[in-house]
């Protein structure tokens, strides 16, 4: 009977321990290698995420939001609240969107010393650490450090796009309803509510609802708690948002304010009958750009206080749509309305409501604007995390997307300084200004970072980092002739350069009705270099 069993010892005579760390001898298509570990070697990941922290260290954003935080741990054995935030932070900045994920960044050993805490705790305390937290108080605190972030911009003209995004549950949460889905028919899911500074692609605020509660009349108290907390001088240009928001009761709340908007209408009964009335032969439709053209109209519908300006849009299409054949009953697919429109199978309709006097180009342009808010939700739910997170109790759900909403923010504004021009995803950004391998050193009193990049264009990402920790570095050194909102006021200044034409911002009006204008430093030239984006 032969024995099959494998001897003790592969290579008796060769010892497997030598002196040292232990080793393995592994052989290649390039030779032998010797494998070792070390487990105690202080490595990270996402070795360039020390820029953006000195960035949230000049501007003095991280520390106080962590201290401000409303969490209250009375046990003596409870994780800090700083290593719970700092543990959220991590998390959310590195692209994850589920809880089970926080377990990665336990080989981090560098980064978490970058934010002062002590370790990075596990999941359970991350889902559970905002469990008996007062709703109201995290609300406001989170609003707070919200609006610190982009208060500034709000006194320049901006436009507020509105807009709700599907997000679809699989569990048995609280609000998990069913609703409106168009991704997933059938399937419960949360209603975020969210405003947006537009083109700036900067979240004003979100909110959590329920699945069912897709309706601008979920929308309409917090909008309005939002722009009424406001001063008048940083309320925007007007509103914008889809058909959803082209109702009776928006439009009225915003002219009791004294406030424009511009809204899509529904292709109800009688919008169709203006749009037949239009499109009879001898109108003198307007050009509206890209393909469009236009004419306005007034308009009184049906449950309207009052009458107001319309504007029919119509662009070409490729090719005619086909009659629709009657069904077996003899009746025709409601969908359709060429038996209202005449010329409809040649051409698609889009009907605005507004009270702004723009000419008909300058409003068809800013709707189509409006798009880019689509492209918001799709980055924030895809690629942060307000496609995850979710806890069975809907308060936890809402800190969390107001979290990432906060560091997204900060990242955005963080990647602007590098690329002014343009936004970059975070698919996009991580990689060329997050991602490398750091292993830290410390020689005498020196702590010394050496990364690793592995991105393709390592050296453009190497010179853009290095002119903002030059940038960084001549912020500190005035920082003793500038309040902490100037600094705040320069760095905002200096990434959205591209925006304000190289004007600097300048601070809310004070109680005189006068600006407070910054103090001229030499900071850096805002010019643009085509090799490392400044």
């Amino acid at each position: 009977m032969s024995d099959n069993r494998l001897p003790d010892s592969v290579h008796p005579a060769g010892p497997l321990v030598a002196s040292g760390p232990e080793y393995v001898t592994v052989d290649t298509f390039g030779g032998k290698v010797r494998v070792t570990w070390d487990d105690d070697a202080p490595m990270t990941p996402v070795g360039q995420v020390a820029f953006f922290i000195d960035f949230l260290k000049t501007a003095n954003l991280y520390m106080p939001w962590v201290q401000d935080c409303p969490l209250h741990r009375t046990s003596p054995n409870a994780a800090e609240v700083p290593d719970v935030l700092g543990t959220q932070f991590l998390t959310v900045l590195g692209g994850n969107w589920r809880y089970a994920h926080v377990a990665a960044l336990r080989c981090d050993r560098v980064t978490p010393g970058l934010l002062n805490m002590s370790e990075t705790v596990s999941e359970d305390t991350v889902r559970r650490a905002f469990v008996n937290a007062d709703a109201d108080a995290c609300a406001e605190w989170q609003r707070q450090h919200l609006r610190r972030t982009y208060e500034p911009l709000l006194y320049e003209p901006y436009i507020l796009d509105l807009d709700t995004t599907v997000k679809p549950l699989y569990g048995r949460q609280e609000g998990a309803t069913v609703g409106y889905n168009p991704s997933k028919p059938g399937r419960p899911s949360h209603v975020l509510h969210t405003y947006f500074i537009a083109n700036l692609r900067l979240v004003l605020d979100v909110e959590v609802h329920p699945g069912n509660q897709t309706a601008a009349c979920y929308t309409r108290p917090g909008l309005w708690r939002f722009v009424d907390g406001l001063p008048r001088a940083a309320w925007p240009t007007f509103l914008r948002g889809d058909v959803a928001f082209g109702n009776e009761d928006m439009m009225v709340d915003a002219e009791t304010r004294g406030l424009a908007y511009l809204f899509k209408l529904r292709m109800s009964r009688n919008v169709k009958e203006l749009v037949r009335l239009v499109s009879v032969p001898g109108t003198a439709w307007a050009d509206a750009g890209q393909g469009w053209e236009g004419v306005e109209s007034p308009l009184l519908l049906q449950g309207w206080s009052r009458e107001r300006r319309v504007v029919v849009l119509r662009r070409g299409l490729r090719q005619p749509r086909r009659r629709p054949r009657k069904n077996a009953r003899g009746g025709t697919p409601f969908l359709p309305f060429f038996h209202v429109v005449p010329e409809a199978e040649r051409y698609e309709y889009a009907i605005l409501v507004t009270s702004l006097a723009d000419p008909i180009l300058a409003l068809a342009q800013h709707y189509r604007d409006r798009g880019d808010a689509e492209n918001n939700f799709d980055e924030l739910k895809n690629q942060w995390g307000w496609g995850g997170f979710v806890t069975k109790d809907m308060k936890r759900t809402q800190i969390m997307a107001r979290i990432t909403a906060q560091i997204y923010n900060w990242w955005t504004i963080f990647v602007r300084l590098a690329v002014p021009d343009k936004h970059l995803e975070g698919m996009t950004s991580r990689p060329l200004l997050l991602h490398s391998i750091g292993r830290q050193t410390q020689h005498g009193h020196q702590t010394t970072l050496h990364l690793t990049a592995m991105h393709a264009d390592r050296g453009r990402a190497k010179a853009i980092l290095a002119k903002i920790g030059v940038f960084f570095h001549l912020i500190r050194a005035y920082a003793e002739q500038l309040s902490g909102v100037q600094v705040w006021l320069h760095i905002l200044s200096l990434a959205f350069r591209w925006f304000l034409r190289g004007r600097t911002l300048c601070g809310p009006p004070s109680p005189s009705a006068e600006r407070q204008i910054m103090r001229p430093v030499p900071l850096l030239p805002l010019e643009t270099s085509p090799n490392c984006g400044f």
